[in-house]
Order: structure tokens, then sequence, then C-alpha cells
């Protein structure tokens, strides 16, 4: 669900993070956290309300807590910016949590994801300041 600005012509590198966003959703929702994790940075850092940034082990820890609940995002991707092997991307995301005992939850909100492009030319995210509430 990407918003296309139908004037602007995308790069092959917008294109491949745009792929990765779909990526994350597609493996997250069938709860493939592995994969999750090889789309981010080894020294990845997240940024979230009310808590100290965290990196890629504490987010495979809080993943496993997750591993029994159902959770489906959807993405629209306000701006990809690509300098060089960094890019930035502006992003609106809405994500439901549904426990195997429980009421779906759902929260939305914007995240501000800087991404590091690899000298095998995949890019992974290297810090994302997530404002999802």
């Amino acid at each position: 669900m990407a918003t296309i600005n139908p004037h602007h012509s995308q790069s092959d590198d917008e294109l491949a993070i745009r792929e990765l966003v779909y990526r994350w959703l597609e493996a997250t929702k069938v709860g493939d956290y592995e994969k999750v994790l090889r789309l981010m940075a080894d020294d990845v850092v997240f940024m979230v309300p009310g808590r100290e940034p965290f990196g890629k082990e504490a987010f495979a820890s809080q993943s496993r807590q997750l591993k029994d609940a159902r959770v489906e995002g959807k993405s629209d991707i306000k701006e990809i910016e690509v300098v060089g092997d960094l890019a930035w991307m502006r992003n609106r995301l809405e994500v439901e949590i549904t426990p195997s005992n429980g009421q779906p939850m759902t929260r939305s909100g914007y995240t501000l994801t800087i991404l590091r492009k690899l000298p095998d030319g995949n890019w992974v995210i290297a810090r994302d300041a997530n404002l999802v509430s």
C-alpha cells in the first residue's frame, strides 16, 4: 500500500527499499523473525517512546514473545531519499497484533528509518525511530 508519486521515477535503490519493507511485513505476518533479523544491520538501533534505544538482540527477544500472536502490518511510505550507500525513509505504519487468547490491538503512527546499502547491494535498516502508538 505504498504511495507512489507518478511524476517521480523510482531508482533501483528506492524500489529495493520498498521491497525490503514488503519482505519485512510479509515475514512478520508469518512469524519468520529470522528473516526479519536479516533485514537489519548488526549494529541497528531502534528508538521507541518510553524506553532506552535498543538493538538487534533486544528486538529478537521481543519478537520471540510474539511467536503465538498474529501480527499484520500495513505500510504507506511517504518519502524515500537515497544518498549514496545511505537512505532515509518516512513511513506511516499500522500494525494489528492479535494475541492467541485475546482481542486485536491496533497501533499506528510514523517511523523515520535510516538504511544502509551493504557491499552485496542489499539494503538493511540501520536506525529506526518508531512513533507508533
